[in-house]
């Protein structure tokens, strides 16, 4: 199974759709990070803690999107 954004894959035929896929997370903030980022805010430059759990938000919703693609595509097998 092949998952995309897009209406084409090149050099490969597009026989089925299954569907829209999703795949949302919401994370919430440590106390301490929050001060830390507060300090890092006023000196400025880039705040690592908040960089960090973007990236962990971004990978656990993505890992939800590929199960519910599986998801779609059982059903419909």
């Amino acid at each position: 199974m092949i998952i995309t954004n897009s209406n084409t894959i090149a050099s490969k035929t597009i026989t089925q759709s299954h569907g829209l896929v999703r795949g949302n997370t919401i994370r919430a903030r440590h106390l301490g990070r929050d001060i830390l980022a507060v300090f890092r805010h006023i000196v400025g430059g880039e705040i690592e803690e908040y960089t960090k759990l973007m990236a962990e938000s971004r990978e656990q919703a993505l890992d939800r999107m590929c199960a519910d693609a599986k998801r779609l595509y059982c059903r419909a097998s």
